[in-house]
């Protein structure tokens, strides 16, 4: 009996056949191939010049004689620049904010001793369940005369049940005998979240952070909504206005000297990589963190 049970645990989880790991590394290859193929066409059109383009009928996906006219042109000082840097402004200061106004929140209602814990934990619950509706928000922002200001973008949105429920979980499960030991030492419930709770927390606020920063830096609706001056507009609408819409961009948009302006083709481009590279490189420095400070912050026990 033991030797039947044996092969047939064999049988059920042996090692998977050839056929099996054939298929799947068909199926990840192709996965893989389907996003690198078109951010190698984006990063070569960028690149390319106006003959390369036209020879290849508008997308390049290998450029022989790369350039860098596209980026010069949308960082010459026009709307782009000046769309990078007030995405970067909201983008640093909203998840700054964010991750300040989530941590005391997570840890106040982690702590069964505070007053009134289980009303507000059961407010920020309900908030999951019940979100208020586009046209209620925007007389809110207006009655706080918040249109046309960054804070329209950072305030609304400052603090996210999801994230202040996954942080509570996270401080639940650190050892509750540090933070009475420090208490029997004489340490209040600041200096137990500043000296214990945050550098045991390293993993689960970079994860919020990074949650936070995409969020601002994507943020396109609200600013849509409440930004009305072009000059305020963050990348994202500048991406809607010029990539997706098709706008094309003057010598004036891109404050350049002169009449030569590079492709359409290759500017839009040079946006759409300039819009995705700031994550690009904030990823590999969370990425460590990252399965770990959500699977330990969502999961009990």
């Amino acid at each position: 009996m033991s030797d039947i049970t044996v092969t047939r645990s064999n049988l059920v989880f042996g090692r998977p056949s050839l056929i099996a790991r054939g298929g799947r590394a068909v199926v990840l290859g192709a996965a893989c191939l389907a996003v690198i193929l078109p951010f190698i066409a984006v990063i070569s059109t960028s690149l390319a010049s106006q003959e390369e383009i036209s020879r290849a009928g508008g997308f390049v996906f290998w450029v022989t004689d790369p350039t860098l006219d596209a980026y010069r042109a949308v960082l010459s000082g026009g709307v782009v620049t000046r769309s990078v840097i007030v995405s970067l402004g909201i983008a640093g200061v909203g998840t700054a904010l964010s991750v300040l106004c989530t941590i005391g929140l997570a840890y106040a209602l982690s702590r069964t001793s505070m007053y009134a814990q289980k009303p507000m934990l059961l407010a920020v619950l309900f908030t999951l369940l019940f979100s208020p509706g586009m046209i209620p928000m925007y007389l809110v922002v207006k009655q706080l005369g918040l249109i046309d200001s960054y804070w329209a973008l950072i305030l609304p949105v400052l603090i996210n049940a999801f994230n202040v429920i996954v942080m509570r979980e996270f401080f639940l499960d650190l050892p509750a005998e540090l933070m009475e030991s420090a208490k029997i030492d004489g340490a209040g419930e600041f200096l137990v979240l500043t000296r214990i709770v945050l550098p045991l927390s390293k993993a689960v606020i970079a994860v919020i952070a990074l949650f936070y920063a995409v969020a601002y830096w994507n943020s396109f609706f609200s600013a849509l909504l409440y930004i009305n001056s072009p000059e305020k507009w963050p990348l994202q609408l500048v991406l809607r206005t010029y990539v997706v819409n098709e706008t094309p961009m003057g010598v004036d948009d891109l404050a350049m000297e002169g009449s030569s302006l590079p492709p359409q083709v290759a500017i839009q481009m040079a946006i759409l990589l300039i819009s995705v590279l700031p994550m690009l490189i904030v990823y590999p420095f969370i990425q460590k963190h990252f399965t770990k400070g959500l699977l330990i912050g969502g999961v009990k026990g």
